[in-house]
């Protein structure tokens, strides 16, 4: 096991980890992810231990979490209390379960809160017609697009995401005995993710916004209401800045393994961004291009060709959070009147 004040080690992924101080780290897989599973974490308070994040909504899931809680010396019917980094199912979706079986608290930021509530009230179909809407204003093809259509007005699979009934207020101590734990607001993968920093042992427990080997997502927020036009990689830039200003000695992920080093893996991060950006504006420069169209351009981690459909929506997604970020910074603009909307280099 990992001694306390350890970086993390590559070799721990997939084994429940004793970080020491009262902190353990329980891998519960996600099916059919290349992922792998969601590290929840388990930290010990004088009132009873908590959990940072809970996996994903799936019996082996369930079963997994509670295998590694009775190996760190404790069961699911214990649980206090699960503080939620942010609203995705790999993170919040087996907190129900977990409230069922002990009582426990669900907290997490208002941001995402707003999320899972819209979730849980939206009728059927209303997420399945906002994709579409957007897809097919990003340029996405009729042969993307059909099986969408198809799907219709279902319901989503699965029972609606857990209503947390405690929020997570960032800058302020969570009421935590013999803790000294507070949030730190680190929007741009979701508008409410959080990250949480232990300030006795220095211990940063990152959700999704800082992974040792992995980008994490930045796409368009998912409102259909909205009626501000919102900047989720500039809110992700500013945020992996505000950690890098923290200094943590040690990052505990949501996903691979422990590390140390924060402020180096945040500087790659910007640069890596900023290369993207490049390549945007690079594109663009000689004619305007849709969504689409540049997200097929774009270099990925295996050709367009063998990205399955799910994954090209993330791209998508993931190229117009680019593309709003160019156009905030006033370095490229949506061509007027263009349907599916082109962006072209200012």
């Amino acid at each position: 096991m990992a001694d306390h004040g350890t970086a993390g080690r590559r070799e721990d992924r997939g084994r429940v980890v004793d970080h020491g101080g009262g902190v353990w780290s329980v891998p519960v897989p996600i099916p059919d992810n290349p992922l792998g599973y969601t590290l929840v974490h388990l930290l010990d308070t004088d009132d009873g231990p908590v959990l940072v994040d809970s996996g994903w909504d799936h019996p082996d899931s369930f079963a997994a979490l509670k295998r590694g809680l009775r190996e760190a010396g404790t069961s699911v019917g214990d649980v206090l209390g699960v503080l939620v980094t942010h609203h995705h199912p790999d993170h919040h979706g087996l907190s129900a379960r977990v409230r069922e079986a002990s009582g426990a608290w669900i907290a997490m930021h208002a941001a995402d809160i707003d999320v899972v509530r819209r979730t849980r009230e939206a009728e059927p179909g209303v997420w399945v017609e906002y994709l579409l809407a957007r897809l097919a204003a990003a340029g996405a093809p009729e042969e993307h697009l059909a099986p969408l259509r198809e799907y219709g007005g279902q319901a989503l699979p699965g029972r609606p995401p857990a209503l947390p009934d405690r929020e997570i207020v960032p800058g302020e101590p969570l009421p935590l005995a013999g803790r000294r734990l507070r949030a730190v607001w680190t929007p741009g993968h979701t508008p409410g993710h959080v990250c949480l920093y232990l300030e006795e042992s220095r211990r940063l427990f990152s959700g999704d916004h800082l992974l040792p080997e992995i980008s994490p997502h930045i796409g368009l927020y998912e409102d259909p209401d909205a009626v501000v036009e919102t900047d989720p990689l500039g809110d992700y830039l500013d945020s992996l800045e505000r950690i890098a200003r923290l200094a943590p000695a040690q990052v505990l992920p949501a996903h691979q393994y422990a590390f140390a080093g924060a402020a180096g893996r945040v500087g790659e991060l910007l640069e890596h961004h900023a290369a993207r950006l490049a390549e945007l504006l690079a594109l663009i420069t000689p004619g305007p291009r849709t969504p689409w169209q540049l997200a097929e351009a774009l270099p990925w981690n295996r050709p367009w060709s063998r990205i399955p459909a799910s994954s090209r929506t993330i791209a998508v997604s993931e190229t117009e959070a680019h593309l709003r970020r160019l156009t905030k910074a006033g370095r490229a603009e949506p061509v007027p009147g263009s349907d599916p909307v082109t962006y072209r280099a200012v």
